[in-house]
């Protein structure tokens, strides 16, 4: 059985049915629970041919941004829905600071959201709170030491409605 940190590194090279996949699989750090952590990280391989993160590189040109249907994303599981503002994107050499999931105090956090708000390449002027959670997507750049990472908060949240079957 795979614990804490090593799940990380296990879904690299690893798939969905825990088979052994060199692509990988897009994946919830070890330390969140689920979608209502202050800060969610997901990870997942910036493939060329395009799956998984494979296009997350393109919030980094300025085309992308000017569109702003491109400023929300969505994320449904088996339990919910979700939608998140986009208000920070950028690359930047391979770090621990902006996959950090739990905070001891607010003002832990507002300097947290300070340090990635202010590393965007675009002002998406949308203001974030320490009441806010965030969502942080975060992939390779060019297969070396640089990750190209997108931040966004929760602006909605519905549960889906359960399906109950009569057979």
């Amino acid at each position: 059985m795979i614990f804490g940190k090593h799940i990380n590194k296990y879904y690299l090279k690893h798939s969905f049915y825990k088979k052994s996949n060199n692509a990988g699989w897009v994946f919830l750090d070890y330390r969140n629970e689920g979608l209502s952590d202050k800060n969610t990280v997901i990870y997942g391989h910036n493939r060329e041919d395009a799956i998984m993160f494979g296009t997350l590189d393109r919030i980094l040109k300025k085309d992308w941004q000017s569109n702003t249907d491109n400023h929300i994303v969505q994320i449904s599981t088996a339990t919910e829905n979700t939608m998140w503002q986009v208000f920070s994107v950028y690359h930047v050499k391979a770090s621990s600071d902006y996959i950090q999931t739990e905070f001891s105090s607010n003002k832990k956090y507002q300097e947290f959201l300070d340090l990635i708000i202010s590393r965007s390449m675009y002002n998406f002027n949308t203001t974030v709170t320490t009441e806010d959670k965030v969502l942080t997507l975060s992939t390779c750049l060019n297969r070396n030491d640089e990750r190209i990472v997108l931040h966004a908060k929760l602006i909605k949240r519905s549960e889906k409605e359960k399906i109950i079957s009569n057979n």
